[in-house]
């Protein structure tokens, strides 16, 4: 990644210089020589610190360190926070060891005076702060691993390692890609040539073989035989065996018999004709050869006449046996090879098939005996049967196993939210009527905590660095602050009482804040489905607001502006790093914004209705969204309204969401959870449908999406979905009306 960067600032400065830019490309070099990423440079990164360490500069060592935990640590999920904080500890010692080997023992106390209020309460720290006022610490058993030269390097190795590894794993923007494509288009260009020459070379084969073998067919074309003898070669060997005895018994003729049948038994005879003899006419002969029926009071005559024309003829057909010798050892040779592929290809076949080729070929055999176009679909029926068995053995790879499927049914009304925590191992479902289970899945499937609202709940979300607390949204203007372990709420806010609808909640990824969407109570009842589906856009322009809250302090930091006007938010996300927030509202706007100046960065109108659902792409460059319209539309972050792509989702996949059960029953339920969630890699993406989850893939180049799986397992329509990538397999989590919840974990078949 380093000399991609590296050749990527290269091209950008002879850009800037070819434009003119020079004033850009002076503030491009002067934020170069300041980059703290030293241009992902592991070695020049771990000579920084080392260099930190070696001058005793603590506070810029703690200042360079926070900045890598910022920019590079954060990304990382929740599972590797423990590795970085190792690190992190191993640092600090590394820079006390130096200290105590150096004989300055002020800085030791200085690190310790400075950095008490963070380590006293760590185990980890509790027996260093004595180490400078041991008189020999490197021979105390506590600390004498520390300062051998073994610990050292050990942690220098690992600290590079882990960087490089992160390096080479983070999302990387597509200019950086450049090279990697140029040289893989070279590849392909390469290989296309290759297989050009190739092909070439087998039409030149080709072309040489069939000029050989029409060569071959004009030596003996006036030797011509019947159409069951000159296609023997391309039958088997039951075939042959099956027109051997059909034509010995429908000969009536002993001399003729003879003749065919000692033909077909010795191969190395060559095809050959008798001359006319005098008197006989072509077609008497050829009926002959052919042993058609003729009436009674010929055959004496034509038999004398065969007689005849096999005693004349015989001199010529030993001529040719001479002559065409090579040719037809050739014929023979290929008989056998195609006779032992028959066989095999035979052997794969059903009894059925077999016999239904047995009997093609026998009809085919006594109803057109001299007939070549029959004899080719006497062939054409038996390779059928052949080629569709063949065809049945092809199977499509899927790009998913499931490994098994899991139904969770503490919940008895229909399910609103259900929501994974950010280490993969618990699970958060809300239903309507206010319940709130917590429960785990690995090894076993149970429930963790459960509890009841007195008031509607109409949002949740986990919280991202304590994930063991819930942030839980009311229909009376209040936010809960739930801990699952503790099984209690640690504090309640109130929002606004004139906008007393939570419609959703959003934890940064840092863990700081949370945004919430308020609104104000809609003026027509979501519950009435007919009302809802006759009414207008303009019905759905009920006014809310947008609000960013401190997770410690449980205090609003401010307020967000809404443009054209305020309007109700129905959903929201943030990206990997929390520096941007995509919001999608009751308007039909999707909008960006910018976290770290607290503004709307670009909004754009996305559907004709609502925005029910939205999300980052792998990659950060796009954002997709499922509106009220049906559509399922892929945006490009960096040009306001550009679409990259978009789909048309059946309406089982956006809602409202139908139950309809007997005398006239039916139960509606608006969109409220994820709409859609992707695999660990952004490629495929699991969707709502009637009978459960589907899974589609995305980059095609075709307009349609192409469904890859189908979850199943509902008996009522799924409302939400989940999908955690946090374990080895993903688990797929699908949300129905009826109150089922099913699990799916999935094994991805790397290609």
């Amino acid at each position: 990644m380093a000399a991609a960067a590296e050749r990527t600032d290269e091209l950008v400065r002879e850009y800037l210089l070819f434009r003119g830019f020079t004033a850009a490309l002076k503030q491009l070099d002067a934020e170069i020589k300041a980059d703290r990423e030293k241009g992902f440079r592991v070695d020049k990164i771990v000579d920084q610190l080392q260099q930190f360490v070696q001058s005793y500069d603590l506070a810029a060592l703690r200042d360079y360190w926070s900045y890598l935990d910022r920019r590079l640590f954060s990304r990382l999920e929740d599972v590797y926070r423990p590795t970085v904080n190792k690190l992190k500890t191993s640092l600090f010692r590394y820079y006390l060891i130096h200290t105590v080997q150096t004989g300055r023992n002020d800085k030791a106390q200085e690190f310790f005076l400075k950095q008490a209020s963070e380590l006293q309460n760590q185990a980890e720290w509790k027996d260093w702060f004595v180490l400078p006022f041991l008189p020999a610490p490197d021979s105390n058993p506590t600390f004498a691993t520390y300062f051998s030269r073994q610990w050292a390097d050990t942690f220098i190795v690992s600290l590079h390692n882990f960087l490089s590894v992160l390096f080479q794993c983070m999302p990387v923007p597509v200019i950086l890609n450049f090279e990697a494509e140029c040289l893989r288009s070279s590849l392909i260009q390469e290989e296309n040539e290759s297989l050009r020459h190739k092909l070439f070379a087998l039409q030149a084969e080709s072309s040489r073989m069939k000029k050989e073998e029409l060569e071959v067919e004009q030596a003996v074309v006036h030797h011509k035989l019947p159409a069951y003898v000159a296609n023997m070669d391309r039958l088997g060997d039951s075939e042959l065996d099956m027109t051997c005895s059909q034509r010995s018994t429908a000969h009536s003729l002993q001399s003729r018999g003879g003749f065919l049948s000692s033909f077909l038994s010795q191969s190395k005879k060559g095809p050959s004709r008798p001359a006319h003899p005098s008197g006989a006419s072509p077609t008497q002969t050829g009926s002959m050869l052919l042993g058609k029926k003729e009436p009674t009071n010929h055959q004496t005559a034509k038999g004398k006449e065969g007689t005849v024309s096999y005693k004349d003829g015989k001199s010529h057909f030993s001529g040719l046996v001479a002559g065409e010798s090579s040719s037809l050892q050739q014929r023979q040779k290929r008989l056998q090879e195609h006779g032992k592929e028959r066989k095999e290809l035979l052997a794969k076949g059903t009894f059925q098939g077999q016999s239904a080729e047995k009997k093609t070929d026998i009809s085919t055999a006594e109803t057109e005996p001299c007939s070549e176009l029959h004899a080719e679909q006497a062939e054409t029926s038996t390779k059928m049967p052949t080629s569709s068995a063949e065809a049945v053995g092809v199977r499509q790879e899927q790009p998913f196993i499931v490994l098994s499927q899991e139904e969770y049914g503490e919940h008895h009304s229909s399910i609103m939210y259900c929501r994974v925590d950010c280490s993969g191992r618990r699970v958060a479902s809300l239903d309507v009527d206010g319940v709130i289970k917590v429960w785990s899945f690995n090894p076993i499937m149970q429930t963790k905590a459960s509890s009841i609202s007195k008031s509607p709940l109409l949002s949740l979300e986990w919280a991202t660095k304590r994930d063991r607390l819930l942030l839980l949204g009311s229909g009376v203007g209040t936010v809960r602050l739930y801990d699952t372990e503790a099984k209690k709420n640690l504090c309640e806010i109130s929002i606004d009482e004139d906008m007393p609808r939570i419609l959703s909640l959003a934890c940064s990824p840092s863990g700081a804040s949370f945004v919430c969407s308020a609104a104000a109570q809609s003026p027509i009842s979501h519950m009435d489905f007919s009302v809802v589906s006759s009414g207008g856009r303009s019905m759905n322009q009920v006014p809310g607001k947008l609000l960013l809250w401190d997770t410690k302090t449980m205090k609003q930091q401010l307020q967000f502006s809404l443009e054209p006007e305020p309007i109700a938010i129905n959903c929201t996300a943030f990206n990997h790093n929390g520096n941007l927030l995509v919001t999608g509202a009751a308007d039909g706007i999707v909008r960006l914004f910018d976290m770290q100046q607290h503004e709307c960065a670009m909004s754009w109108e996305a559907h004709d209705g609502e925005v029910y659902s939205v999300k980052f792409s792998y990659d950060e460059n796009t954002v997709y969204s499922i509106g009220k319209d049906g559509k399922f539309i892929q945006w490009n972050i960096h040009r306001s309204g550009l679409k990259v792509s978009e789909y048309d989702l059946p309406s089982e996949a956006t809602g409202p969401f139908v139950l309809s059960g007997y005398s006239g029953y039916k139960q509606v339920q608006f969109p409220r959870g994820r709409l859609f969630a992707f695999d660990s890699e952004g490629n495929y993406m699991l969707t709502c449908s009637s009978t459960g989850g589907v899974i589609f893939k995305l980059n095609g180049e075709e307009k349609v999406l192409e469904s890859c799986l189908s979850l199943g397992g509902h008996r009522a329509p799924v409302v939400t979905v989940d999908w955690s990538t946090a374990m080895d397999c993903g688990t797929c989590l699908t949300a129905s009306v009826d109150g089922k919840i099913k699990l799916t974990t999935l094994l991805a078949q790397k290609s």
